[in-house]
């Protein structure tokens, strides 16, 4: 029998990505082997299960959280069991206060939720459509965590402090233009005009060698107005809500 620590990690990896759902057992067999599974693939997966339903048993009269319901299984969670529920609760949180102008509370809550990551998505699993899914979708969610956290904190007029986070963030995603944006109104507000022009000259670079990009909208009007000194608005860019700045 071919059982595997990392087939175990991939089985309950996808059990809790489906918390609540039924899994076939169809899907955990493609997405562990693919289209090629081995003749006793189903077997394996049993015993897959039956490893984790003791690894997770739960004393008292709630038993295993793993239960088989046709053509597959479902693992049961508590609500404050699995961390990502805790990670959307916070960030919709955010979204909320930053919607209301709340930027201090929202900050907060990005923050809180920024600090439950402790590295890569479900560590290095990136077997199966499933799984790899998710990851996509819960590092954009992160992304979209950290760029409403900056947005944020430069609407409290935090600009200085920012300036040394947001260049380790336009090295940590360099096609990412919204934290080119963030960087230069930072820089701006902070007197160092000729240090956010050369930012867009350098975000103007990279997109170009990496896409055969110029800069979105957003980033070209932003360079406009720090040439200008002045936004659409014609008053003083220091003083002007980033998010009167034209998005991409």
């Amino acid at each position: 029998m071919f059982i595997s620590a990392r087939k175990i990690e991939t089985v309950l990896a996808i059990l809790l990505i489906r918390a609540g759902q039924v899994v076939a057992l169809d899907q955990l067999i493609s997405e562990i082997w693919g289209e090629d599974p081995p003749r006793r693939a189903a077997a394996g997966i049993h015993v897959y299960i039956s490893q984790l339903r003791k690894f997770l048993n739960r004393p008292g009269p709630e038993g295993s959280v793993i239960v088989t319901r046709p053509p597959g299984y479902v693992l049961h969670m508590h609500d404050d069991e699995i961390d990502v529920d805790a990670f959307m609760r916070l960030m919709n949180k955010g979204r909320m206060h930053a919607r209301e102008r709340r930027h201090e509370d929202a900050a907060i809550c990005f923050e809180n939720a920024l600090a439950m990551w402790r590295g890569p998505a479900v560590g290095d699993i990136r077997d199966g459509s499933t799984i790899m899914g998710f990851v996509t979708w819960l590092e954009e969610a992160r992304l979209e965590c950290i760029e409403i956290l900056m947005n944020s904190y430069l609407e409290l007029g935090h600009h200085r402090e920012l300036v040394g986070r947001l260049y380790s963030l336009t090295r940590e995603y360099p096609l990412y233009e919204a934290f080119y944006r963030h960087l230069m109104l930072a820089l701006y507000r902070s007197e160092r005009q000729a240090e956010a022009l050369a930012v867009y000259q350098t975000a103007r670079r990279v997109l170009n060698s990496e896409l055969g990009l110029e800069p979105c909208r957003a980033l070209r009007e932003l360079q406009r107005a720090i040439l200008t000194a002045t936004d659409d608005f014609g008053t003083d860019l220091r003083d002007t809500p980033i998010n009167l700045l034209p998005r991409g």
